[in-house]
This record gives structure tokens, C-alpha cells and sequence, in this order.
């Protein structure tokens, strides 16, 4: 962190510290977040069975973290626990087109390759819907992907036109209107694999990149809630006869929560806006426990967000409360947040610098969770989203 004397502004305060000097500013560095990582450890396929993972257990209150096992989670929560799921459902969001080359050069004996060049394959990952024909969507090779360009995909089964260029490579594509656009995404896509998987995906991802709870009408994230990935039925049916109770919120994951940040203070990062709901009797069961003052245990990194969204949006004389309903999430969580809801997560491990290493940093402490970083590269843990996962409370 970089410490700057002599203005009388607040100070942020981390979650594991004391409180600064009122005459200090707090600023958060980017480079505060980083940690080595060996390739080897990004995980590139996931465990035959989901719930055979390891789990690196961490107490805050002290910093201990101990070496268990995922199947010990219903017996490390606690009876009266409310664990909130994210039910979102991945779809097959990358799509593979051909350009129709509307601007193409004529193809001559000078420009031989001017023709495959403006009718080669793009690939367009389709990341947010405008309306009922509008996507905001990522595409490569981006020199191809201009304005005014028509995409083909599959056999002219899905036609799109370029509208508009955004910021990061964005495009605003606007399909041509079909009987089920869906259906025609499901048949055609692939499954959204994260960059760091370098692999294509193969039929089974389908599967696995999809928690066993996720909703079919709750279908729309590019990204899967991998913490959520770990559970399998069993688990589910153990910690209801615990004593544990559960309910579920929808987040549709979108870039908001992968951006990387591109500055150096990290109070200058902006998020993306991403969807999210909370029913009626979510809320309730969210509500009654924060006022039984039981625990409420996030799954994941995105019921985090969207529940400390949620009661920062409506909690009143500093009472705990979630309002039901849709909204637009852009909180960005770092050291310095004060948490409202949330009283544990699970949670996978994250890419050093990343926005959400910074939200677990914020729960448990960044020094915490930093050695406890570093105790799983050396135990060999597997990062990222088929990787290993951390319960912090």
C-alpha cells in the first residue's frame, strides 16, 4: 500500500488492520495483489468427481488455515447456517463465424490474399444481451470485426451484423431474427472456456462447467460460479440433514467479473454491470437470518457481490437487509470494504492482481490471504476454475 501524509481525507480501513491516522490517505496498489504462480498448477481439466477436491480451510480470526478435503464442508458449517447458491447457468456463449466479406478488396494478383483474409473464421464470445436481438460481444481476430460486417454462423443458421464498436474490443452485434435463437446457441456454440484452459472444449464441459444447481431458466452467464462446481447432490442432501439451510440468487457472470485492471491505484478500476435477481423468498430466508444474527456462507465470489450489493443498496440505520428484486451489480470489492451480509464463503483461487483476489483480500485480510496463497502453491493445490477451493470464515 502507499501511505500519504499530510491530507485530512477519510481513510480506508482493511479488514485486518487498525485505523489509520485521519491525516493519511490509503492507497490501494495494484501490485499489492500479486503472487507466484507456477503454470503447472492452473488446473486444465476438472477431478472425475466434483467433490473430490481439496480444500484449504481458513480462520480469520488469527489467520490459521489448515489442509481439508471438500467433503468435510457440511461438517465444518455450522446448524442455522444459510448457504447461498448461485444458480445462474452457463451457456454455450463462443460462437465460431465466417465473415460475408462485405468490404472486401478485390482479390488480384497484388492482394492474392485479400480474400481469405476478409472471409476467414472469426470467433465472437457473446457476453451481454441488449434486447431480444442485440448482444454486446467480444471478437477475434479484431482487425476482421468491423462496422457494417455480417457474421455467419454455423450453416447461415445465425446471421449478425456489426453495429457498433465499444471499448476492450467490444462490438454491439444485432442478429437477424430466428424461430429460437437459443435453441440455435445451444446447437452451435461452445462452451466459454477461461483463456487460461488451453485446450478446446470438449463435449463434457457441457457437464462440468455447469454447477449441478444451475437453473435452465436462469440461463445467460458466460462464466461459471466455479466455487458451485465442487458440489454434487450428495453434498447438497448432507448439510440439509445438518441442519443447513439454503437459498438461491441469480448473478449471470459476465466481464465484470474477469476484466483485468488496468491501472496502477485500484480505486480508479471500474467494473462492468452485471444482471442479477433475488427472489421474494430469498430475500426473506437472507433477511431472517441476519436478524437471528445466524451466518450467511456465500458460494462463490458473485453471491458475495451481489449480496453486499444488495444490502449496501437497501440495508437502513446500519440494520443488515437484501431487498428482492433485479438490479444492475458493479460493486467493486477491495481491502477497505465494510461487509454487511456475508459472514463466510467458499470460494476457488484466483488469478494474482485480479478484482476478485482483491475481494477475498478485503474479507480476510490481504497478508492472510497472501500466506495462505503461498501454503497452497507449495502444497500444490490447483488454481483457478476446475481447480481446488478455500472456505474462509
Amino acid at each position: 500500500m502507499l501511505l500519504i501524509a499530510g491530507v485530512n481525507m477519510p481513510v480506508l480501513r482493511d479488514s485486518s488492520s487498525c485505523r489509520l491516522p485521519t491525516n493519511i490517505i490509503y492507497v490501494v496498489l495494484i501490485s499489492e495483489f500479486d503472487f507466484h504462480l507456477p503454470e503447472e498448477l492452473i488446473a486444465q481439466e476438472p477431478l472425475v468427481s466434483r467433490s473430490s477436491s481439496r480444500m484449504l480451510y481458513l480462520r480469520r480470526d488469527g489467520g490459521h488455515h489448515e489442509d481439508r478435503a471438500f467433503s468435510e464442508l457440511p461438517s465444518l458449517l455450522r446448524t442455522g447456517d444459510l448457504i447461498v447458491l448461485n444458480n445462474s447457468r452457463v451457456f454455450p456463449a463462443r460462437l465460431l463465424g465466417f465473415r460475408a466479406g462485405l468490404h472486401a478488396q478485390p482479390v488480384s494478383q497484388r492482394n492474392p490474399a485479400a480474400g481469405e483474409f476478409l472471409r476467414g473464421q472469426v470467433e465472437v464470445l457473446l457476453t451481454r444481451r441488449l434486447d431480444e436481438w442485440e448482444w454486446t460481444a467480444l471478437g477475434r481476430p479484431g482487425r476482421k470485426i468491423g462496422v457494417g460486417e455480417i457474421i455467419h454462423f454455423g450453416e447461415s443458421e445465425l446471421e449478425a451484423e456489426v453495429i457498433a464498436r465499444a471499448d476492450f474490443g467490444q462490438r454491439t452485434l444485432r442478429f437477424k431474427p430466428v424461430a429460437d435463437f437459443f435453441e440455435a446457441v445451444e446447437r452451435l456454440g461452445h462452451v466459454p472456456l477461461p483463456p487460461y484452459i488451453h485446450r478446446a472444449d470438449r463435449p463434457e464441459d457441457r457437464e462440468r462447467y455447469q454447477t449441478v444447481y444451475a437453473r435452465t431458466n436462469a440461463t445467460g452467464s458466460i462464466a461459471a460460479p466455479t466455487a458451485g462446481l465442487h458440489f454434487t447432490p450428495e453434498t447438497l442432501s448432507e448439510m440439509r440433514g445438518r441442519g443447513i439451510e439454503m437459498a438461491e440468487i441469480t448473478l449471470h457472470v459476465g466481464l465484470g467479473t474477469f476484466q483485468p485492471v488496468r491501472v496502477e491505484n485500484i480505486e480508479e478500476h471500474k467494473m462492468h454491470t452485471e444482471p442479477f435477481f433475488i427472489s421474494e423468498e430469498s430475500a426473506q430466508k437472507i433477511n431472517q437470518a441476519l436478524e437471528e444474527k445466524r451466518r450467511v456462507v456465500a458460494v462463490g465470489t458473485t453471491v458475495v457481490r451481489t449480496l453486499e450489493y444488495a444490502a449496501r443498496s437497501s440495508s437502513r440505520n446500519e440494520t443488515p437487509h437484501v431487498a428482492a428484486g433485479a438490479g444492475e451489480n458493479d460493486i467493486f470489492i477491495y481491502p477497505g470494504f465494510h461487509f454487511r451480509a456475508v459472514g463466510a464463503m467458499l470460494t476457488n483461487f484466483h488469478l494474482p492482481k485480479s478484482t476478485l483476489l482483491m475481494l477475498v483480500s478485503a474479507f480476510a485480510g490481504r497478508e492472510r490471504i497472501l500466506r495462505a496463497y503461498e501454503h497452497a502453491v507449495q502444497e500444490k493445490y490447483r488454481f483457478f476454475s476446475y481447480g481446488d477451493c478455500m472456505l474462509i470464515e
